[in-house]
């Protein structure tokens, strides 16, 4: 069986960084998501693609996919890039430069 490990990234309703030190081991999806006929939801013949077991760092998350003989990949944690900026940088002169 397949998985993957990774450190999920806020989300876009949440203002702030709190709760985000949990890593998530999820399995891979086998079969294809296809629209059901009768609502027109996505439709999956797979039910473990909605299990996602949290662990507190990779190394656990690593050490359970191993003792269960799972192949896994574990994806690397996307580091957050913060520009420092004012508000006055808004209404700055930049001249365009010719060339």
């Amino acid at each position: 069986m397949k998985v993957k490990i990774y450190k999920p990234a806020k989300n876009a309703m949440q203002s702030g960084r709190g709760k985000m030190e949990n890593w998530v081991l999820e399995y891979e999806t086998t079969t294809a998501r296809t629209p059901e006929s009768l609502m027109g939801w996505t439709a999956s013949g797979d039910t473990l693609n909605q299990v996602k077991l949290k662990f507190p760092s990779a190394d656990e998350a690593v050490k359970y996919a191993e003792g269960k003989g799972w192949d896994y990949t574990l994806l690397p944690a996307q580091d957050r890039k913060v520009k420092p900026r004012n508000y006055g940088d808004n209404f700055k002169y930049v001249p365009v430069e010719e060339g």
